[in-house]
């Protein structure tokens, strides 16, 4: 099904043309032609069945006893064919925000997510007859887009390459706006946007995810810590060893690198043991 423009006039053209026959249908049945009055009485009354108000951004959809003839998206007074059915569906711009999901992440961690979608109808006949109800298709379909999409990704890692929920927010929107346009192409409605509107773990694990969370910042950081830390050793040695206004043999460079790493890596302070003998 695919949407057409469905044929129609102007509908006060037809106003003038209804006027028209009920004036001759009274002339005639002043002139006792009782006949031709009632014909044209019911010609009248069939051109009224024609007309029809469409609201700005709004498309009626003409079936002529179980046929669609297509739709009119003309705002205004329209006479279209006689005896149709004209059913009204929205084009205006529209939210819908779901309801917090609890879902499994990739890793199987339970989280809560929700989202809002902007969409709106560009095909009226699909909206109408390729679903029973396009707002409850949107609902559904949105619901399951979300889940599919929360499953694929982790809610946080520290890794900076992998994509998280939580960290990549615009590049899981786009994903997820992606595919339920699929899911809704068959609906005639297209997607404007969607967007993450609340991502937490769920109640039961968030405590314990919250350490796991400080334990992995902390191991972060430590390895940061380390890697900073041997780079400053390393840049001390090779400086003393350029410069050569100090000799070290191998032991003692052990020794300045070992003072050197628990310095920057030791959480307090150290205190500094001055030695005043030798270091054999």
């Amino acid at each position: 099904m695919k949407e057409k423009k469905a044929w129609f006039i102007d509908g006060f053209i037809g106003i003038v043309l209804i006027v028209a026959l009920l004036l001759g249908a009274a002339f005639t049945f002043i002139q006792e032609f009782i006949v031709p009055a009632i014909v044209l009485v019911v010609l009248a009354a069939l051109l009224g069945s024609g007309l029809t108000i469409v609201q700005p951004n709004q498309a009626n959809v003409v079936i002529f006893f179980g046929r669609y003839l297509g739709s009119i998206r003309k705002s205004g007074l329209a006479l279209t064919v006689p005896l149709t059915i004209r059913q009204k569906v929205s084009l205006r711009v529209r939210n819908f925000n779901s309801k917090k999901l609890k879902v499994n992440d990739v890793e199987g961690n339970p989280i809560e997510i929700a989202s809002v979608i902007v969409f709106k109808v560009i095909d009226s006949a699909k909206a109408t007859f390729d679903v029973d109800d396009y707002e409850e298709f949107v609902e559904i379909q949105s619901e399951a887009a979300i889940r599919h999409v929360a499953t694929k990704y982790p809610y946080d890692t520290f890794d900076d390459n992998n994509i998280t929920l939580r960290g990549n927010a615009d590049v899981v929107s786009k994903e997820l706006a992606d595919e339920l346009q699929e899911r809704l192409n068959v609906a005639g409605v297209e997607v404007i946007e969607a967007r993450l509107t609340h991502l937490a773990y769920s109640t039961e694990i968030a405590s314990a995810m919250l350490q796991r969370q400080q334990a992995a910042a902390v191991l972060s950081a430590r390895k940061k810590i380390v890697e900073g830390a041997v780079s400053m050793a390393q840049m001390a040695v090779e400086q003393l060893a350029s410069d050569g206004t100090i000799e070290l043999d191998e032991e003692r460079k052990v020794n300045m690198v070992n003072n050197l790493m628990v310095a920057i890596i030791s959480d307090r302070g150290t205190q500094p043991v001055i030695n005043t003998g030798s270091l054999y």
